[in-house]
């Protein structure tokens, strides 16, 4: 039986809503009709999407984690989207303070919140659980590699956990794409997505069921390239 969750009518929690693919996430959450959209941010006063009901929440911190569980306890439908990018090399990099950066925002920040939420999705199921990954997650660029790093790791255990809902009620979407035209890529030259695009591609596939979004054609490739022999490069 394939898993679906209307977004109309849902209760919904996007983290690192102030900006960016967030802040897009969060209005069309409304404007597909959810019943109320939370905004995380580390400054509440950040989210200024309208309709969109602010909360104070850096998933690093435990406590504001915890407090966002309590205050968000109607939740059914949870988009980890808070990330953070430091465009750091693995060895050529001053030290590891960055790496340790990223995967304590990409990697044990997501697990926290999934933590957290799994048994209010659970308790409220049918629900959802959306993980915002990366076309870095199977390619590692060198001159960012602890992010491709991060995303990786966030992939595994996005389908870990995955596995632990089954039978639940609960649908886990991993949301993979290229550059997105925001403020973290502004320094980038190459194609970039639409976080119009990635949002509607996404909400698409929690609506008929979906577990994957392969958001562009070079992450389709990326994904392919997984099942070849040899190292390979990565797409071009």
């Amino acid at each position: 039986m394939t898993l679906s969750m209307p977004i109309a009518g849902a209760t919904a929690l996007v983290t690192g809503a102030n900006r960016g693919l967030g802040r897009v996430l969060a209005r069309m959450l409304l404007e597909r009709g959810a019943r109320r959209v939370y905004g995380g941010a580390r400054d509440p006063r950040s989210v200024v999407e309208p309709g969109v009901v602010p909360v104070r929440l850096d998933v690093t911190d435990p406590a504001q984690v915890a407090a966002a569980a309590e205050t968000c306890s109607d939740v059914t439908l949870l988009v980890n989207n808070a990330g953070v990018l430091t465009d750091s090399p693995l060895l050529a990099a001053p030290g590891t303070d960055a790496a340790r950066t990223e995967m304590e925002v990409n990697y044990f920040g997501t697990l926290a919140m999934c933590r957290a939420f799994a048994p209010l999705l659970v308790t409220h199921a049918p629900g959802a659980l959306v993980n915002v990954l990366s076309i870095g997650s199977w390619f590692t660029n060198p001159a960012m590699g602890s992010y491709s790093a991060s995303k990786a790791a966030a992939w595994a255990m996005t389908n870990g956990i995955r596995g632990e809902l089954s039978g639940t009620g609960v649908l886990v979407v991993g949301v993979h794409c290229g550059y997105i035209d925001t403020d973290m890529a502004a320094h980038v030259t190459h194609p970039k997505n639409t976080p119009e695009s990635i949002a509607e591609q996404t909400f698409d596939a929690v609506e008929a069921g979906r577990t994957e979004v392969l958001a562009d054609e070079r992450t389709r490739r990326a994904k392919a390239e997984l099942s070849r022999p040899g190292p390979g490069a990565g797409p071009s």
